[in-house]
């Protein structure tokens, strides 16, 4: 039997098992399956479960209070490692209205252009399970802020951290449906890799080669420092 022979048979069986069930039966039968558990976070709180899978996925990570405390943040970040004040920023209202004087930095709003190191980005979610966090792309948030800076840095409201993915789509269905759609919905979970090259890991290769998260909230001094010894992260 050729592998053609065998898909058409596969398919047979399915539709004749199938033949016969309304549309309410399959969601009856598909309901009954119910869903796969949702994975063990690695820690009991929900912040520092999503701080730690940053890390593990290659990110670096930092916390701030407030939004002056955002914008210090930020600056503490583009100096330690560029030595500069300047950076670009989506068109997010969120980041329009923060206090930029505070920290010194000088941003652009707008696309990320070919000398531009760093871009920042204000994330819709953050999801704990996967350590990635979910941008709207659009006119207002150029995809080309996530993809081609050297340097991708990301604010998250702590408030709009959840567990799962599930949880993730829940949101994601009830923004899209209260707001304009967006042009693209980004899962973002680490820097850009490849191993195509002879199995060689390699960061930066087609995208930013380092992913800077900041989680933005009230949160508990201790929450960096347990993220980091959960992630085997030496400080």
């Amino acid at each position: 039997m050729t592998d053609r022979d065998a898909r058409t048979d596969i398919f047979a069986r399915l539709q004749h098992s199938a033949s016969g069930l309304s549309n309410n039966d399959i969601l009856r039968e598909q309901w009954a399956l119910g869903s796969a558990p949702a994975p063990a976070l690695p820690g009991s709180d929900l912040h520092e479960a999503f701080l730690t899978n940053v890390l593990k996925n290659q990110g670096t990570v930092d916390c701030a209070a407030g939004r002056v405390g955002t914008v210090k943040a930020i600056a503490a970040h583009l100096y330690a490692n560029y030595r500069k004040h300047r950076l670009v920023a989506s068109n997010d209202q969120r980041l329009a209205a923060l206090p930029w004087r505070d920290g010194g930095l000088l941003p652009r709003f707008g696309s990320v252009e070919a000398n531009e190191q760093v871009a920042l980005s204000y994330a819709r979610l953050g999801v704990a399970e996967l350590g990635a966090v979910v941008t709207f792309t659009g006119k207002a948030n150029p995809a080309a802020n996530n993809l081609l800076p050297e340097q991708h840095v990301v604010l998250v409201d702590a408030a709009d951290v959840v567990a799962a993915s599930e949880q993730a789509w829940e949101r994601i269905a009830a923004l899209t449906e209260a707001e304009e759609r967006p042009r693209g919905i980004n899962f973002i979970a680490g820097p850009s890799s490849t191993a195509d090259i002879e199995g060689q890991l390699v960061y930066g290769a087609h995208g930013p080669k380092a992913w800077h998260v900041i989680l933005v909230g009230d949160l508990p001094d201790s929450i960096l420092q347990q993220a980091r010894a959960n992630a085997g992260v030496q400080t």
